[in-house]
C-alpha cells in the first residue's frame, strides 16, 4: 500500500479491504455558528472583509468535520466561495455547515452564510455559500478513516450527488493540469 500523505491522495476512495466504521446521519455534525460583525472587521469599503467571512465559513466546516469523523480533521481545499452580497457592520451572521460527502478519509463540507441586522427581525438574506474539503488525520498527522455520512433528507441525498460531481470534476481538473505540466516539462519548459 503505498503511503497517503498529500492532499490529492487524501481524496481518494477506499481501495483496501478494512473494518467497516459506522456511518453517521447529516444532522448528527450539522452545526450553525453565529457571530456579530463589528467595525473590527471592516475592508476598505466600509462592508465586512471577505477573509472574515472565509474564516467562519472554515470555523464552522471544521468543527462540523471534527464532529463527523470523531477527531481532528484539516482543510484539505476550498472548492468554491461564492460571495453572495455584502455584510455589513452589526450584521449578525450565521455561518451553517453540514458533511456532504465522504470518501475514505476525506469530507466535503457544504456551507451557507446568512445575515440579519442584529436589531431587527426580518427573517435572515443568504449572503454567501462554499464548499470545502477536509481530510481526517491522527495524532500523527496521517489521514485517517471517517464514517459514511448517511443522508437523511432529499435535499441532503441531492446534495450528496452534487459533491460527487464536484468531486470528480476536483480529480480530473488536477489530473488535467498535471498531464500539462509533465508535457511542458518533456518538451523542455521550465516553469
Amino acid at each position: 500500500m503505498r503511503p497517503r500523505h498529500k492532499v490529492e491522495g487524501m481524496t481518494d476512495q477506499a481501495t483496501d479491504v478494512e473494518p467497516d466504521i459506522p456511518g453517521k446521519p447529516t444532522s448528527a455534525s450539522r452545526t450553525t455558528l453565529s457571530h456579530i460583525m463589528t467595525h473590527n472587521d471592516v475592508n476598505l469599503l466600509g462592508s465586512v472583509h471577505g477573509g472574515v467571512i472565509m474564516k467562519l465559513v472554515d470555523d464552522a466546516a471544521g468543527a462540523v468535520a471534527g464532529r463527523h469523523s470523531g477527531g481532528p480533521a484539516v482543510t484539505a481545499s476550498m472548492d468554491e466561495m461564492a460571495f453572495l452580497e455584502p455584510v455589513r457592520v452589526g450584521d449578525l451572521v450565521h455561518v451553517k455547515a453540514q458533511v456532504n460527502w465522504t470518501g475514505r478519509t476525506s469530507m466535503e463540507i457544504g456551507v451557507r452564510v446568512l445575515a440579519e441586522r442584529w436589531n431587527e427581525s426580518a427573517p435572515p438574506t443568504q449572503v454567501g455559500s462554499a464548499y470545502l474539503v477536509f481530510a481526517a488525520v491522527d495524532a500523527d498527522g496521517k489521514p485517517r478513516r471517517v464514517p459514511p455520512v448517511l443522508p437523511e433528507t432529499d435535499r441532503d441525498r441531492r446534495r450528496y450527488q452534487e459533491a460527487q460531481i464536484r468531486r470528480t470534476h476536483r480529480l480530473a481538473r488536477r489530473r488535467a493540469i498535471r498531464e500539462l505540466r509533465e508535457q511542458r516539462v518533456a518538451e523542455g519548459f521550465e516553469d
